[in-house]
Formats: C-alpha cells, sequence, structure tokens
C-alpha cells in the first residue's frame, strides 16, 4: 500500500515536471516566428499537441513506470485543457463538450503524426502538421518541411534518451530556428545572410 502511494505521487511528480517541459518547448517563439505556426490560441494549442504527442510515443516504448508516467502526463494536459477552458468563460456543460472535441483532435492529429513517423515519412508529417497547425495569418504559410524536420530530430533525440532521463523530467532541447530554410530570390537560388 505504502510503495503504490509513494509510486503514484512519484509519477504525479514527473507527470507535472514533464508536462511542464513539455509546453515549454511548444512556446519557443521561433516556432512562431520562424516556422510560420499561427501565435494564437489555436496555433498554442496545436504545438502543445504536437509536442505531447512526440514524447508520450517516447515513453510508451518504456517500462511501467514509463507508460504510467505517459498517462499521467496525458491527464495533466487534459486538466490544463479544462482549466484554460474555465478561465476563458466557458460554462460547464460547454467545458465537456469542447474538452470531447480536444480528445478527438489529440487522438486525430496523434494518429497522423506517428503514422509518418513510424514511417520516417517526411513528407507525409508534412502533410499532416499544414492539415493540423494553423499557420501565422500573412505569411506564404506553415514552414511545413522544417517543421517537420524539427519534430523528426526530436523524436530521433528523445528514442536515444534513456528512461531514467525521461523520468528526471528533462526532453531534448532542439532548436527549431535550426531547421529554417534559407530564403531564396525569385530564381530559386538561396540569397546569403546580409548584414546591413
Amino acid at each position: 500500500m505504502t510503495r503504490r502511494l509513494f509510486r503514484r505521487e512519484r509519477v504525479s511528480s514527473i507527470s507535472s515536471v514533464l508536462y511542464g517541459a513539455i509546453v515549454a518547448q511548444a512556446r519557443d517563439p521561433a516556432l512562431y516566428r520562424d516556422l510560420g505556426i499561427a501565435d494564437t490560441v489555436d496555433g498554442r494549442f496545436e504545438s502543445v499537441v504536437l509536442h505531447l504527442v512526440v514524447v508520450l510515443r517516447r515513453m510508451r516504448t518504456g517500462g511501467d513506470v514509463m507508460r504510467e508516467a505517459g498517462q499521467a502526463v496525458f491527464d495533466t494536459f487534459c486538466q490544463d485543457m479544462d482549466r484554460s477552458l474555465r478561465e476563458m468563460g466557458v460554462g460547464d456543460l460547454a467545458v465537456a463538450k469542447r474538452m470531447r472535441k480536444i480528445g478527438e483532435i489529440f487522438y486525430g492529429r496523434s494518429e497522423a503524426y506517428n503514422v509518418a513517423l513510424d514511417d520516417r515519412d517526411g513528407a507525409g508529417l508534412a502533410e499532416a502538421l499544414l492539415r493540423g497547425v494553423p499557420a501565422t495569418a500573412g505569411r506564404p504559410g506553415l514552414a511545413a518541411d522544417g517543421l517537420a524536420a524539427y519534430i523528426t530530430a526530436t523524436d530521433a533525440a528523445l528514442a536515444g534518451m534513456s528512461d531514467k532521463a525521461i523520468l528526471r523530467g528533462e526532453t531534448p532541447r532542439i532548436e527549431p530556428v535550426e531547421y529554417v530554410a534559407p530564403e531564396t530570390d525569385d530564381d530559386g537560388k538561396s540569397e546569403p545572410d546580409r548584414t546591413d
């Protein structure tokens, strides 16, 4: 009994730390400024879902504590979404309906992203991102190839991490700005960086 209680408290602590790390990575300004995710409620939500999917994907491959902690991280995400809806003034009945919709979105995105990552299909992942992640208004669109490459690198880095490191709340620090395609001129040639 005491061991189970200790494990539950440990998993709860791990889930809070990991979810915080996921949200921090999902809010990296470069994702919005350089890769074109819309800096809106919907854009930030989709970024959290994307990063959550990749971390939970890794946690499913671990031992019992990892899988249990992964479920706790997902539960923390749901609690965060519920709290956010209530803070925005959404009433109880509408919160339940919106939470069902959030669940549907999460599972739909999770399936699409995982299939592409399993198949190592960068183009398929970019297409899934274009369908799901809103782009910044007034820009040519989401830099889906760069975002797909960034997520693929994050997935690979997570795969290389030990269960113990993840259970300490560590996540890889992949810089989104490294996956921004160089600007091209009208002929499709890369323009050198200019320092004026």
